[in-house]
């Protein structure tokens, strides 16, 4: 079994639900007491919060790399960063250290392609709805359309992750509010969801949507465990 290193604290309360669902996943293929090996190398997240709206991803880039050269220098034999947004400097990170990253937005597209989905709505944070590093990967390298919601939609999105989720609020006002986003583009054409933002999976889950949801925390989680066990 390879360790797990994974960068985590953005926020904890989705790096919490990876530390559950990786633990799980390997109880489940290999059974009785056995559990991953595994480092975490937890940020604080206010200063990441803090880069991110001053547009500082200079400086957050460097959180990330300096955090996975731990991990890598304490033991860890693969990647896992706990977060859709921060996957914005992944190739960068990639190139800091000499093992594999587990790329969030492909752990999610493979599971989209074999189901045989083309269009996609994507939800997350506004970095995530809105730049190029998380659409256009799944564009250029699965060949998905992905549509997200109108500008007001968005930052009602982005607000409830950044003000309820990642403080562990949760609102049932505000699933609401998603519910409806999440209605607006099947509307459009959404074939399926993708749960863009690690903290949305504690607000909505399949049993709330009438099309597939796609949960990146759980579909990453459970990639490093395939990679760490093959």
């Amino acid at each position: 079994m390879k360790t797990i290193g994974l960068i985590g604290g953005m926020s904890w309360e989705s790096s919490l639900l990876y530390y559950q669902i990786i633990n799980q996943h390997v109880k489940k293929r290999l059974g009785g007491h056995h559990s991953a090996k595994s480092l975490m190398y937890s940020v604080d997240f206010h200063e990441i919060k803090t880069l991110q709206h001053q547009g500082n991803w200079a400086e957050a880039t460097n959180i990330m790399i300096e955090s996975a050269q731990k991990l890598e220098k304490s033991g860890a034999d693969l990647i896992v960063i706990c977060t859709n947004t921060m996957h914005k400097m992944a190739h960068e990170v990639e190139e800091a250290v000499s093992i594999p990253l587990i790329h969030i937005a492909d752990s999610t597209a493979n599971e989209i392609v074999k189901d045989g989905i083309q269009k996609v709505a994507l939800l997350g944070t506004a970095f995530t709805m809105e730049q190029d590093f998380y659409k256009g990967r799944l564009s250029e390298k699965f060949g998905l359309e992905v549509i997200v919601p109108n500008e007001v939609d968005r930052s009602v999105v982005h607000d409830i992750i950044y003000q309820e989720l990642c403080l562990g609020i949760i609102n049932e006002e505000s699933k609401q509010m998603y519910l409806k986003i999440i209605n607006d583009l099947i509307q459009q054409g959404a074939e399926a969801v993708i749960l863009g933002c690690t903290e949305i999976t504690l607000l909505i889950s399949q049993d709330d949507c009438v099309i597939p949801v796609y949960d990146t925390t759980r579909l990453h989680a459970v990639s490093a465990v395939d990679f760490a066990l093959n």
